[in-house]
């Protein structure tokens, strides 16, 4: 990656955007039919796919079962041709557990599940193509899948990555940017409150610029919401057209 330039002077980053602007966008729900919920998103060439079951009993224990609440179960996997690397990942391995673990913490502050106590929700996220902001496409997969699957949330969580290149502030990172190193942040939001429900940073960053960079993140997922929000208002019109309404 010696002598690529992320940002020429012109402003313009490796693939043309601006440093604000998102990787191209399309989404689809109810891609699975056997599942409660599913969908399928891409983020330029980074492509996700997920499906929800529930809320159902609890499988396994019932000792397990919350009292007050759903308990939110999450699993990630990445598709053994979704990188250059074909190493294949054992099914539970470190980076997968952790990513699994991102996302429940993600969905547990934005699902109500309260309305479903001593019940389950299971989301599957599965990456088909890796080429920069993971997390992000696995969020906004899981967002619409959970929306399909009828589960009452909070407010759409919309996830977006940051980083911070020869003084700017860049949103929604290619594979190129990641891989280039620098400081890179992952931020999933609530957007009609501001909330945060995951915030992850991998490396140092200049407290006089992380604000930079955090709004950079912010806004990027705010960008996200609104074509989310197109992608959901179309299903609903699909939806009322086949069944006659």
């Amino acid at each position: 990656m010696a002598g690529l330039e992320l940002l020429s002077d012109q402003g313009y980053r490796v693939d043309g955007r601006r440093a604000g602007e998102l990787r191209k966008i399309q989404a689809r729900m109810g891609v699975f039919a056997q599942a409660d919920g599913s969908a399928y998103i891409e983020q330029g060439n980074t492509k996700a796919l997920a499906v929800v079951y529930g809320p159902h009993e609890i499988r396994g224990s019932r000792a397990r079962a919350l009292p007050d609440r759903a308990l939110v179960n999450c699993q990630y996997s990445s598709a053994t041709f979704s990188t250059g690397e074909r190493k294949r990942r054992r099914h539970g391995d470190r980076k997968s557990c952790e990513m699994g673990l991102q996302l429940r913490q993600t969905f547990e502050a934005a699902i109500l599940t309260q309305l479903h106590p001593r019940s389950q929700i299971d989301i599957y996220v599965q990456v088909l193509q890796a080429d920069g902001g993971t997390y992000a496409a696995c969020v906004n997969a899981a967002t619409l899948a959970v929306l399909d699957a009828g589960i009452p949330m909070r407010d759409f969580v919309c996830a977006c990555s940051a980083g911070f290149v020869d003084g700017t502030a860049l949103a929604d990172l290619s594979h190129v940017e990641e891989a280039a190193g620098g400081p890179q942040l992952a931020l999933a939001l609530l957007p009609a409150s501001g909330q945060i429900a995951l915030l992850e940073m991998d490396a140092r960053l200049h407290e006089d610029h992380l604000e930079r960079v955090l709004e950079a993140a912010a806004q990027a997922a705010r960008d996200v919401h609104t074509l989310l929000d197109r992608v959901v208002r179309q299903h609903v019109r699909e939806a009322s057209i086949l069944l006659g309404d």
